[in-house]
């Protein structure tokens, strides 16, 4: 129907009764902030913290959520770093369906992760980058293939959290740490929002995860 005719209608609702336009289709309220998929895709993210503080953990725990929602994920990385196969596995992630990527060193790791974005075939994709700085034109190239596609673009850094972000196009930036031993093995792993573009940043996330067999 053309905007030309709606102005004949909107005098029929308002004679419409209360009971009916109570009926009508109300907004969905505001979704809490979350460490998952859906909270992350179609933006750039970057998770600092030294790797003791939990920073691959909370990583390999998207890998877990994006594969329970089917959606294919990868790691970049260089060939000098990579998270350890059998943790990832005790922890629930399907190896066989995670492509991980190295590369030579960690200057071309947004680079090759903009290949597999262009394909549009990946739901997630995590970027070992360490303190490799990353281009302003590469970080906007990755962000627009990010929302083409509703990918999560996750950047892993090694930094403190009072260094400045990659850059301004980083939509959402958290710290990552282990904030206590808990008991049969766990660890609680949280992670505070440094930088939020979408919503108040200060949102905090925590959540408990499996310890490595050498650990329990």
């Amino acid at each position: 129907m053309s905007r030309a005719n709606l102005g004949g209608i909107a005098p029929a609702f308002a004679s419409l009764p209360d009971w009916l336009l109570a009926s009508a289709p109300r907004a969905a309220p505001a979704r809490a902030p979350g460490w998952d998929l859906p909270e992350l895709a179609g933006r750039l993210v970057e998770l600092s913290g030294p790797r003791a503080a939990g920073t691959l953990t909370l990583a390999l725990r998207l890998v877990l959520d994006a594969q329970g929602r089917g959606e294919p994920a990868a790691w970049i990385t260089d060939r000098g770093s990579c998270f350890f196969p059998p943790d990832a596995a005790d922890g629930g992630v399907d190896l066989d369906a995670l492509v991980v990527v190295r590369v030579a060193e960690a200057a071309a790791v947004a680079r090759a992760a903009s290949e597999l974005a262009r394909s549009g075939a990946f739901g997630l994709l995590v970027l070992d980058v360490g303190g490799a700085r990353v281009p302003d034109p590469l970080q906007s190239r990755l962000l627009g293939l990010a929302q083409k596609h509703e990918t999560a673009i996750v950047f892993l850094t090694e930094k403190p959290a009072t260094a400045p972000s990659l850059g301004s196009l980083v939509s959402l930036r958290c710290e990552a740490g282990i904030i206590r031993r808990e008991g049969g093995g766990g660890f609680a792993c949280a992670l505070r929002a440094l930088k939020d573009k979408r919503r108040a940043p200060d949102w905090s996330y925590e959540e408990v995860c499996r310890g490595p067999t050498g650990l329990r």
